[in-house]
């Protein structure tokens, strides 16, 4: 019981696998769309300037390949980067005159991204495995 409630962290390693499927997933459902529909996407897709192609393409690497790398725990304190650059545009800018119900998710993912980008992959990920020490033989 007082493992339970004591301030120390069950398993870090099964709290970072969880909290990257959750975020992971959840950004590839949000890509996927913008993927899958890119021709109906990119005629109105240029929220910073960038041109409506890259922007989108920018986007789809942020959300759905991001998002799968982080599922998998590949490269993950990198791959926060994008998300964490995607939810920032999308919480200042595209729904920058929104009331903050509208842009909530995005502040959340922005927030979840930073945590991830902290605690890191964890030993229930790619990460793990190839960067894993050699032993000293």
């Amino acid at each position: 019981m007082k493992r339970l409630l004591g301030p120390d962290a069950l398993d870090k390693n099964l709290a970072a696998l969880l909290l990257r499927i959750l975020v992971g997933g959840l950004m590839i459902m949000h890509g996927w769309p913008k993927l899958a529909n890119y021709d109906q996407y990119v005629a109105e897709f240029n929220p910073i300037g960038l041109g409506n192609d890259l922007s989108l393409s920018l986007a789809i690497f942020g959300e759905f390949i991001c998002g799968i790398f982080l599922v998998l725990g590949f490269m993950t304190r990198l791959s926060t980067i994008p998300v964490l650059i995607t939810m920032i545009v999308a919480f200042f800018v595209v729904h920058a005159a929104d009331p903050f119900q509208i842009k909530e998710l995005s502040f959340l993912y922005m927030g979840l991204a930073i945590v991830i980008f902290f605690l890191g992959a964890g030993k229930y990920s790619a990460d793990a495995l190839l960067f894993k020490k050699k032993s000293l033989e």
